[in-house]
């Protein structure tokens, strides 16, 4: 092989692997940082200044309002360290290592592997189909804002004035019991409809109906047994005797409902935890008084990220917590040789289910060479990473496809001659 020869595989293999570069030189602006509390202007205008503080409700909402400095307890000796902020100009392309600056880096000292609460995930948690939910139910003894109404399954004393002997239905010891159909049997009057009165309306109606058998016939209406739907909703959680836990877990199920006792599928998708609260509570309470349901989330849906192309172990990952491109990468033991990191394409799916997608540069991360890339990303459940190979790769597996593995490996190709093709013309005319 030649010296030029060796030259050219030299200089191909330097463009490639990032030691040359065939765009044209630019010269690189001289960057100022601000020191910790001050801004300053660069020279092509970019204000680079200290870490931005939270503005508006960010600090309350997205960390309880506890977001507060670090508290460490720091000994006399700690290093002196330089680094990058991404509050100071993440996305500016004339960032290189030679320019940092210095930066409070290990604010906690020893207590750096625990680390900052940082900010909340989210603002607000809304539940997704998967998502374990936990109601639990609780008796409340707010007083009603208004009448109670008589559900069936009741028990009422029913006495008169008039004649105690006669019209009386019930004791005190157990009341006449409301009917399924919302009925009660008294005497004379046979059925008369209870379901959904309130007492004085129930006394009213009995009495303005025994005029018509007495002048004055002194009704009174007694609740003996109230609240019965109560006791049944209690027994279908964990029983009336309050021994057991009076909650029950739920999973949301793929059209984003859940069912509880009495009251059947509520839609809960989308919404956060007081939303839900809110909701099956106003429902029991236009059946049933005395009962408050608190929801709760239980245990997250799992959340999913598959690696697929030139990584060590392609697969789907659970992901535990926040997750960045490069931890993906890392899930999925790292990349190989090569892989087009220039060109690592993220698919996702929005919310209402579309597809949108794009593509990162994660080659000056890997490498070391970018002290803030922009394109380490945060992923979101169901993400589908793909790490392409890399044009040197692809034509190593077009040559091992075609040369090594496909047809010229089962027919050896030994070359083309003038000769074999002029001798074959000859031998085709002779035979025909």
């Amino acid at each position: 092989m030649s010296f030029k020869n060796v030259a050219q595989i030299v200089l191909w293999g330097l463009i490639c692997f990032g030691g040359l570069s065939t765009q044209p030189a630019v010269a690189q602006a001289q960057v100022q940082y601000a020191q910790p509390g001050y801004e300053v202007a660069s020279s092509n205008g970019t204000v680079l200044g200290a870490p931005r503080a939270l503005t508006g409700p960010s600090a309350a909402a997205c960390n309880c309002g506890n977001l507060t400095p670090p508290a460490a307890c720091l000994g006399s000796c700690q290093p002196c360290m330089k680094g990058f902020d991404c509050a100071n100009g993440q996305c500016n392309p004339k960032l290189k290592w030679k320019n940092m600056y210095p930066i409070d880096f290990g604010p906690y000292g020893q207590g750096e592997y625990a680390g900052p609460s940082r900010l909340s995930h989210m603002r607000e948690y809304r539940v997704r189909v998967g998502d374990t939910l936990q109601f639990t139910y609780v008796l409340s003894r707010d007083m009603m804002r208004s009448s109670y109404r008589i559900g069936i399954g009741d028990q009422l004393l029913i006495e008169s004035l008039a004649d105690e002997e006669v019209l009386t239905r019930g004791t005190f010891e157990r009341g006449l019991e409301v009917q399924p159909d919302g009925t009660i049997s008294v005497r004379i009057l046979g059925s008369i409809h209870a379901a959904g009165l309130t007492i004085d309306q129930l006394r009213d109606q009995l009495e303005e109906k025994y005029k018509k058998y007495y002048n004055e016939p002194g009704i009174d209406v007694t609740p003996i047994k109230t609240n019965i739907l109560l006791e049944d909703i209690r027994n279908a959680i964990g029983g009336a005797s309050g021994l057991n836990e009076q909650a029950i877990a739920r999973i949301v199920t793929p059209d984003g409902r859940v069912a509880l006792p009495k009251i059947g599928p509520v839609c809960v998708q989308g919404l956060t935890l007081a939303e839900i609260k809110k909701e099956v509570n106003l429902r029991y309470r236009s059946m049933v008084v005395g009962l408050e349901v608190e929801a709760g989330l239980q245990q997250q849906a799992t959340h999913f990220v598959s690696v697929l192309g030139e990584v060590n172990q392609p697969g789907r990952f659970e992901m535990q917590g926040p997750t960045t491109a490069l931890t993906a990468i890392a899930l999925a033991q790292g990349h190989l040789v090569g892989a087009n990191l220039r060109q690592v394409v993220v698919f996702r799916r929005a919310e209402d289910w579309r597809l949108i997608s794009t593509v990162l540069d994660l080659r000056g991360a890997i490498l070391g060479k970018s002290p803030l890339p922009a394109d380490e990303i945060w992923l979101r459940d169901g993400d589908v990473v793909v790490v392409p190979s890399s044009p040197i790769r692809l034509f190593d597996n077009f040559v091992r496809q075609v040369f090594t593995e496909g047809i010229y490996g089962i027919v050896p190709f030994s070359g083309f001659s003038v000769v074999d093709a002029v001798n074959g013309f000859a031998l085709e005319n002779v035979v025909n």
